[in-house]
């Protein structure tokens, strides 16, 4: 039909999607409408841009900007990883366009009281058990390691694997051993998906509550939460098989467990569950602040995405 327009792209809730995707050695690119990775052949390979969370662009990987376009239209993160995905080079923003969101959590990270409350929940979450009272942050901290290091001891034992301690280096990848490899991986799986979650629920990577000083703080905050009764294990049990491309058994393992596991039904819930224990509501817009001269277009998608 003559001036038929197909209907504006919007971005579709996070539980709704597939929750990672790994790229390598490819031209992400938009043709005849459709975002494709085109091989050196020039096969194309459609990928589902808006029902997937987070891609994983590694090395090899060359991105048109109509694609960055596409991904940040539907609210998919792009992450341009390096070796197994392990180490950061960028990322794209889709999410985090809430200011509301913003503050509330900068409120509850700059106020001690308020910070420890979070702190203490999202313990509680991650352990099935309050923490002990009177304990700081610090002190807090200094519980959980030895809790992580005595259940990455228990799962060692568990799958067969030699254990001597969490140690790598990104930049020596191939000098790490096997159970720290796939340690690596699986966590890198999650914090992407983490990422994309924290985006889209409108808050800000980088402030944290436990972890401070880093890009990703607060990705490592709500990713710890789920850690070990995701990624962790699956870790483990493909280093116990030691198979021949182990990274690659571990994305396909971590894909899976989170499907099984719902994650991307449960995260945002979870964030917003371990926010609400400060006990204050996101504030309100002052009366004298001026309104978007244009109004925000309805949105099928998280809060946090950009409509």
């Amino acid at each position: 039909m003559a001036g038929f327009l197909l209907p504006p792209l919007k971005p579709i809730p996070i539980k709704e999607r597939l929750s990672i995707l790994f790229i390598d050695r490819g031209q992400l690119d938009v043709l005849d409408g459709a975002f494709v990775v085109v091989d050196k052949n020039g096969v194309r390979t459609h990928i589902p841009v808006g029902g997937v969370a987070c891609l994983m662009l590694e090395p090899g990987t060359r991105t048109s900007h109509a694609a960055v376009a596409l991904a940040a239209r539907v609210g998919t993160l792009l992450v341009w990883v390096g070796e197994a995905g392990v180490r950061l080079y960028s990322s794209g923003q889709p999410g985090g366009a809430r200011a509301d969101r913003l503050l509330y959590q900068a409120k509850l990270a700059l106020d001690d009281t308020l910070r420890l409350k979070v702190v203490r929940k999202m313990y509680a979450i991650r352990f099935g058990e309050e923490p002990p009272e009177r304990r700081s942050v610090e002190q807090l901290r200094g519980i959980e390691g030895a809790r992580v290091r005595e259940t990455y001891k228990l799962l060692a034992k568990k799958y067969g694997v030699e254990w001597k301690a969490r140690n790598y280096d990104t930049s020596e990848w191939d000098k790490g051993d096997l159970p720290n490899r796939c340690l690596s991986s699986a966590t890198a799986c999650l914090y992407g998906v983490t990422e994309a979650a924290v985006l889209a629920a409108g808050y800000a990577p980088a402030v944290g509550f436990i972890h401070t000083g880093k890009p990703l703080s607060f990705v490592y905050d709500v990713a710890d939460v789920y850690k070990f009764e995701t990624v962790v294990p699956v870790a483990f049990r493909i280093a116990a098989k030691n198979p021949a491309n182990p990274e690659q058994q571990v994305r396909l393992a971590c894909r899976n467990v989170f499907r099984e596991s719902r994650l991307l039904e449960r995260i945002i819930p979870g964030i917003e569950d371990m926010l609400s224990a400060g006990g204050i509501a996101p504030p309100e817009a002052p009366e004298e602040s001026v309104l978007p001269a244009i109004p925000n277009a309805e949105s099928l998608g998280d809060v946090g995405h950009r409509s």
